[in-house]
């Protein structure tokens, strides 16, 4: 009698079978990557802490990243960003670091070793970019070297832990496969080994433990409470030269101008810092060195002691673009600098004077600017009648008149260097940048906006004009293609800063529909602002700024 047989159960084929736990296997070793990174970044933070703060991987390599950045990328960016570039350049970093540190699990768990080297070569590229800085120092190394091979380790065992996983999974799916017996009891008690959940709770404590050196690297960085605090318990004195009193009649009434004085929260931040630089006055001193027959060296204490002076000064920075909000007016305390440069005496043939901050900036500011009484430059330490901001700063920072910020408005200032401009070259002039920079005679429409719609009958416009140590004695406006017409002079202050102007439309007459106004300016010389329009690099934009409204 024949034999009959059982069909033999049907299991899927083993690529279908595999797929969905090779895909949670990848999953996991991605997230691996990304913990690991996070603990890289964690120790290194702590050790950073130690050292530097600005030793930590992602300032050193966004700092070095700004370094190198080409102008008109540079450009590019405060176009497009304004002053939150540096938190644009801060979240691609985050992003770019994330992408890579899920294709380091990703490479580990595909062969060993391939992670690892991507790691590898990441804290390469950290340790060059903080031991490389200005001011930075061998130890510089330590938080990239600590931090990686941590986060190198974790890595390594992380993700051998997670191919045990998928290894005891691979048996068990094997085991389920084959027929129930004696046979297959008999491999019941092979060893099972850790379970993806397991790997991802320990994960889970890698990633607390990150978490937590991120922290303590935080908390013991006190750089930055002390200088917050040392700021709030600072009392300036008062000027033994002050500022005159605003003169009225310095707004032009149109609601919507920029006001006169900007306040310090609204003046633009445009430097090189990736974070802010936090420097106790405590420890704080000014270094004048070079061409000079005495080197000088002064504490804050010492320059708080000395009769400072109080000043009204627009500045201007040179990445502006043609009617940009990069310009700002305040009242600034300071000593000017041409006190200690007088003490330090600089020899014949100096054309130059080196500042240097204490983030790795320089700007070439003429000899001259500086040391002409006339002229008034600072080594601020008061702002609008308080403390420097620390972003602005804090604790003293050069302020002179008629010169855009890339070549004197130096912060965190550290040293001056008496020099020549045939033997040594700025921050920005080695990218490509002028190494002076008058500033160009400005104007802004303000109001009204760009496209919008105004009504029919007289409509206010209003802006500023600026051209700083020369003044603004004329500003004009063209409606369309028509006859320059003469806007309304706010009163003048001085010749520092930036005056206001007015002009009463008629655009019931320009009729409806939309219409473009322009504004131009004249400087105390009595030279019209170009209308030739130049973008900032290397030495400030030009042009006439223009707006586009509708009358309806």
């Amino acid at each position: 009698m024949a034999q009959t047989t059982s069909p033999p159960a049907t299991t899927p084929p083993p690529s279908r079978r595999r797929r969905g736990p090779a895909r949670a296997s990848a999953g996991i070793a991605a997230v691996i990557g990304l913990v690991s990174a996070g603990l890289a970044l964690g120790v290194a933070q702590l050790v950073a802490a130690a050292v530097r703060p600005e030793s930590a991987p992602v300032l050193a390599i966004g700092s070095a990243f700004i370094d190198r950045v080409p102008p008109w990328l540079k450009d590019t960016a405060i176009r497009l960003f304004g002053t939150n570039d540096k938190l644009v350049l801060l979240g691609s970093m985050a992003l770019v670091i994330a992408l890579l540190a899920a294709l380091a699990g990703l490479a580990e768990r595909w062969r060993r070793g391939a992670g690892l080297a991507l790691v590898v070569l990441f804290g390469v590229v950290a340790v060059g970019a903080a031991v490389t800085r200005s001011g930075s120092g061998p130890w510089d190394a330590a938080p990239s070297v600590v931090g990686f091979a941590v986060g190198g380790v974790a890595l390594r065992l992380l993700v051998e832990r997670l191919r045990d996983a998928d290894a005891a999974a691979e048996r068990s799916t094997d085991r389920s496969a084959q027929p129930t017996g004696p046979a297959a009891s008999s491999g019941s008690s092979a060893r099972r080994g850790p379970s993806r959940r397991s790997v991802l709770t320990v994960t889970a404590w890698v990633a607390a433990a990150a978490a937590a050196a991120g922290a303590a690297g935080r908390a013991l960085g006190t750089a930055a409470r002390d200088a917050v605090a040392a700021r709030a318990g600072l009392r300036l004195p008062p000027a033994a030269s002050p500022a005159s009193a605003v003169p009225a009649g310095v707004e032009n009434g149109v609601a919507g101008t920029t006001p006169y004085l900007t306040p310090n929260a609204d003046f633009y931040r445009i430097d090189t810092a990736l974070t802010v630089p936090a420097i106790d006055p405590a420890t704080w001193s000014l270094r004048i060195r070079g061409m000079v027959e005495q080197e000088v060296e002064v504490g804050f204490d010492e320059l708080l002691a000395m009769d400072l002076v109080e000043e009204r000064v627009t500045l201007t920075c040179v990445s502006n673009e043609v009617g940009g909000g990069l310009a700002g007016n305040a009242t600034w305390l300071g000593l000017p600098v041409a006190t200690l440069l007088e003490r330090a005496r600089p020899m014949a043939g100096a054309d130059m004077v080196l500042s240097k901050s204490s983030d790795g900036f320089s700007a070439s500011t003429p000899i001259e600017a500086l040391t002409d009484p006339a002229r008034g430059a600072l080594l601020a330490v008061g702002m609008n009648g308080e403390p420097l901001p620390l972003e602005h700063g804090f604790p003293v920072r050069m302020v002179v008149p008629g010169l855009y910020g890339f070549v004197s408005a130096t912060k965190w200032v550290v040293e001056l260097e008496v020099t020549r401009f045939a033997d040594a070259t700025a921050y920005w002039t080695t990218r490509g940048w002028s190494d002076r920079g008058p500033i160009k005679t400005a104007s802004r429409i303000d109001v009204p906006r760009g496209f919008a719609q105004v009504p029919q009958g007289t409509v206010a416009v209003g802006g500023v004009a600026w051209a700083q140590t020369r003044g603004i004695t004329a500003v004009e406006v063209q409606v369309d293609d028509g006859e320059w017409q003469q806007a309304t002079l706010a009163a003048e202050d001085g010749l520092d800063t930036w005056r206001q102007w007015s002009y009463a439309w008629d655009a019931a007459a320009a009729g409806t529909g939309p219409h473009t106004l322009r504004v131009r300016a004249t400087d105390g010389t009595g030279a019209v602002q170009t209308s030739e329009r130049a973008a900032p690099a290397p030495d400030g934009s030009s042009g006439w700024h223009s707006t586009t409204v509708t009358v309806v």
